[in-house]
């Protein structure tokens, strides 16, 4: 685990652009499957930023559960929060919103919302405090801040395919190359206390777990096509820590993994709730 971050604020590289095979698997994210830890605190008419909500889709759960307090889901791509916008109109839900903005400058006034939620964001941050302490300062007093972010590091699979190993070394070395942390997860405390934002910070942890048919073609597939066609083969290839041999072989691995029928990954993640 590396906390090396050589990027400032604003200038970290998003790994993996807009390819529809990154899309799809962030467009299956619920509440239920994403952040059920901040279940207890989703009562109606309470008000909630997604900061990085990319396609809409956990935004638009929290504006159904929390009508008609007011939803906005916020994230750096207009073509993301055109598409997220045209979902919540496809779906009825009239109490969400969703527009472009940068998590480091937040563009609302001091205690705005009652919650503050982001998921799978500050990974991609290279000064993930400075954004917990911007989300902290938008959120009202007594409100939460809500984040839940992966391990990678940490991930296991079966059977045991090795150039899977080679995709999460990768992974790690590209992300960080990006200005991230992607074992982001077990240092969420440690940045959310470093922001002095909050008065108490509560951590939980919680796994995705694909083993069906269905969950192995949507992750396992998913990620034989992202590493030869999405941004994220980009910045593997510039950084140098890839070659067209790897990247193949990899894509070949999740292809044969996908196929396994007794197939298994396990993708540990912690959350934490940051009470203001």
């Amino acid at each position: 685990m590396s906390s090396e971050r050589p990027l400032k604020p604003g200038q970290e590289r998003y790994l993996h652009g807009h390819h529809d095979s990154a899309v799809r698997i962030h467009a299956r994210r619920t509440v239920e499957n994403s952040a059920a830890y901040l279940k207890p605190y989703l009562t109606p008419s309470k008000t909630l930023l997604d900061v990085g909500s990319g396609p809409g889709t956990i935004t638009i759960d929290f504006a159904q559960r929390l009508a008609p307090g007011k939803v906005i889901g916020l994230d750096p791509s207009a073509e993301v929060v055109a598409s997220a916008s045209n979902l919540a109109k496809e779906k009825g839900v009239e109490n969400v919103e969703f527009a472009t903005g940068n998590i480091y400058e937040l563009p609302f006034p001091d205690n705005t919302f009652d919650i503050v939620h982001a998921h799978q964001v500050l990974q991609y941050m290279s000064e993930p405090e400075l954004a917990l302490a911007e989300m902290g300062r938008v959120t009202k007093p007594g409100g939460i801040v809500a984040a839940r972010d992966v391990d990678y590091g940490g991930c296991r699979w079966f059977p045991w395919i090795e150039p899977i190993e080679e995709w999460r070394d990768l992974y790690q070395d590209v992300a960080r190359y990006g200005g991230g942390e992607p074992d982001a997860g077990p240092q969420l405390k440690t940045w959310a206390l470093k922001s002095g934002a909050f008065n108490k910070v509560e951590t939980s942890a919680s796994i995705w777990c694909f083993s069906t048919d269905e969950d192995r073609e949507w992750w396992g597939g998913a990620w034989a096509d992202r590493v030869l066609l999405s941004t994220f083969r980009d910045n593997a290839l510039a950084s140098g820590f890839a070659d067209e041999a790897m990247l193949n072989r990899i894509s070949e691995a999740w292809r044969e993994w996908v196929a396994a029928e007794n197939g298994i990954f396990n993708l540990p993640h912690n959350e934490i709730l940051c009470f203001k």
